[in-house]
């Protein structure tokens, strides 16, 4: 190809992709592909930009594939690596990174292209990526390309055949948010400017460099925990991946919510779970059980998961008895869950774990503590109660359903006059009369009884009740008072991710409620769950805990603040730590005087920080109690 007069480079790809023969342009890019390793001229990084953006458009596309863009990358990364000249040399330094996305973009769909890949030999240079010889941004994308190489049954074996592919990435899992922070957050001088342009993509701005820095971290996790899931599958590798130190951490990754075909650190855990030996390494793993609860609690797409791990845990007589007695308590907060998503009929499934639990124990040398029998027997005796309600009178269920309502009314009295402990029984009385299928009633009434125990420093209660109201309401995971109860509690027991999550989903049911306690005027969000998201988001920044490792910094960005052994959260007063006063209860929707407290905001806007977080623990500009549901 001559060099044309509108264009500065000779073989120029762009002006092969012009060719309007379509022979001569296979020949052109066949021939194009073979030479571009071995030139040194300048400009290369435009070509490989452009292949780049043609994989992403379009990863399906078999043209490339045919006339050797695998070969030609692997080549690239291969010269990137051994010839630091050429790399550092004009804007070399983007090329492996560019290849290394390619290969991942084209065999990401097409397990036909994956066999092309690694035929053409991309999974040696690959694994030097994965392996730090350039940055952690080639590391990304290496991490990426070995992921999607990894899930098809016709190249794993390949990839597993590297046994150190394995334990990169389960050492990059756990490392990759302090290598991200340590290499590009915590410094802004030492920034590589060529890693601030492919994180900006010509956005600009410290800022967005390390917005996007936050992104490019949790997808560098969110790859790791992909690939590690392929080979997790397999029991034969179930040794390497189940080791304590790794296993602890995985329900804190938050890999997942970058990209939600990942699986997240829940999702791994649930294909271990999967398996004998991997359940038996859960089950002795500190803290684990205790965390999938509290995940499947949550309402967030993980709860599944969660739930799946404690069952498999449940049925298997070599853990049941080791998790038994954290995880009944979760599971019937949950078992009067129809349908989460796809997954029908999820009650029935725990219940029936459940039964199979206690016969289990029955006949096994552990029995289950009185605790955690009174749970069980606690959930089998109100589905039997079910059944008898199906075959009584509707004139008696209607009596029950009257019965309730008063003795509800007799709580929200006691509430509204002082008495929390005396209404929390009432809302108990009144859950023990209202029937079974009265679900919306007996939502109203665990989220009522919730908020009682969080007045009465009671979070555990409180989370339980605020799950049980989630589980009965529709939609799913929907009744905006229970999820700021329930996060409310979280916060007390400083559980920052899973409270941030609740506070977020109670905004957004705010803004599209048609509760007048709830849509506030202008859609505005409420001051006091934007004040808990923002601490939360402090609490739970996902460079927190290498932020603390390294000293501390502070972040860019109005929801970073200093972080280290000496920041002072002292204004986020929790709620264990504030005294409950009389004036702080909620009152009842159906008083007027509760109208004064909204139309009060914005004076209360100019009160100090501090006695506005501690006026709303103590009960101050909270969702009202429900008196008609």
């Amino acid at each position: 190809m001559d060099k044309t007069t509108d264009c500065p480079y000779p073989g120029c790809f762009f002006c092969v992709m012009k060719e309007g023969n379509p022979s001569k342009r296979r020949a052109s890019i066949l021939k194009f592909f073979r030479e571009l390793p071995s030139q040194d001229d300048n400009g290369q990084v435009l070509p490989i930009s452009g292949l780049w953006n043609t994989a992403m458009a379009h990863p399906n596309d078999p043209e490339f594939i045919e006339l050797g863009i695998f070969e030609c990358m692997a080549a690239l990364i291969w010269k990137g690596l051994k010839n630091r000249r050429w790399l550092s040399h004009d804007q070399n330094i983007y090329i492996p990174y560019y290849a290394a996305h390619i290969i991942g973009s084209y065999t990401m769909n097409m397990e036909e292209f994956a066999e092309r890949a690694v035929r053409a030999g991309v999974i040696p240079p690959l694994i030097e990526l994965l392996r730090g010889r350039l940055t952690w941004v080639e590391q990304r994308v290496a991490l990426r390309a070995l992921g999607h190489l990894a899930t098809y049954a016709s190249t794993f074996p390949t990839v597993a055949s590297h046994d150190e592919i394995l334990e990169l990435s389960i050492q990059l899992a756990m490392s990759s948010l302090e290598i991200v922070y340590s290499h590009f957050y915590q410094d802004i001088d030492r920034r590589l400017s060529y890693h601030c342009d492919l994180l900006t993509r010509g956005m600009g701005g410290v800022e967005m460099e390390s917005r996007k820095a936050e992104e490019w971290a949790s997808q560098l996790q969110c790859w790791a925990l992909q690939l590690i899931n392929c080979f997790a599958f397999k029991p034969e590798f179930l040794p390497a991946i189940c080791k304590p130190e790794f296993l602890v951490k995985l329900p804190g990754m938050w890999g997942g919510l970058v990209n939600e075909n990942s699986p997240a650190g829940i999702g791994l855990l649930r294909t271990i779970c999967h398996h004998k030996i991997g359940r038996g390494a859960v089950a002795c793993c500190p803290g684990i059980v205790e965390a999938l609860c509290n995940i499947a609690r949550s309402s967030d797409d993980w709860q599944y998961m969660a739930i799946d791990c404690l069952l498999w845990l449940l049925r298997d007589p070599n853990t049941s008895h080791k998790v038994v007695d954290e995880a009944v308590p979760a599971l019937v907060d949950l078992s009067e869950i129809t349908a989460l998503g796809d997954h029908k009929k999820l009650g029935d499934s725990i219940i029936s774990a459940l039964e199979e639990c206690v016969q289990l124990q029955a006949t096994g040398p552990n029995s289950l503590n009185s605790r955690t029998k009174e749970h069980i027997d606690e959930l089998l005796s109100s589905r039997q109660r079910l059944k008898w309600e199906k075959n009584m009178p509707k004139e008696d269920l209607h009596i029950k359903q009257a019965a309730s309502l008063v003795v509800k009314l007799e709580g929200n009295s006691l509430f509204s006059s002082g008495d929390i402990a005396g209404a929390a029984s009432k809302y108990s009385e009144a859950l023990a009369l209202c029937p079974m299928r009265s679900k919306r009633e007996r939502a109203v009434l665990y989220s009522n009884r919730a908020q009682c125990y969080l007045l009465l420093q009671q979070p555990l209660a409180a989370i339980s009740d605020a799950t049980r109201a989630l589980g009965l309401h529709t939609p799913l995971n929907r009744h905006a008072k229970s999820l700021w109860r329930r996060a409310q509690a979280y916060d007390m027991l400083g559980l920052a991710k899973e409270s941030l999550l609740d506070a977020i989903l109670f905004i957004n049911e705010c803004s599209q409620s048609n509760d007048p306690d709830l849509s506030l005027r202008q859609n505005k969000v409420p001051d006091y769950a934007e004040r808990l998201v923002k601490k939360q988001m402090r609490a739970a920044w996902l460079f927190r805990e290498a932020a603390t490792k390294h000293g501390g910094v502070r972040g860019e960005g109005d929801t970073h603040a200093i972080y280290g052994q000496e920041s002072d959260d002292s204004e986020w007063e929790t709620a264990s730590e504030s005294d409950i006063a009389d004036d702080g209860r909620d009152e009842m929707d159906e008083d007027d005087e509760n109208e004064n407290e909204w139309k009060n905001e914005d004076e209360q806007k100019e009160k100090a920080l501090k006695k506005d977080c501690t006026d709303i623990k103590r009960g101050k500009n909270l969702p009202l109690l429900e008196d008609e549901p």
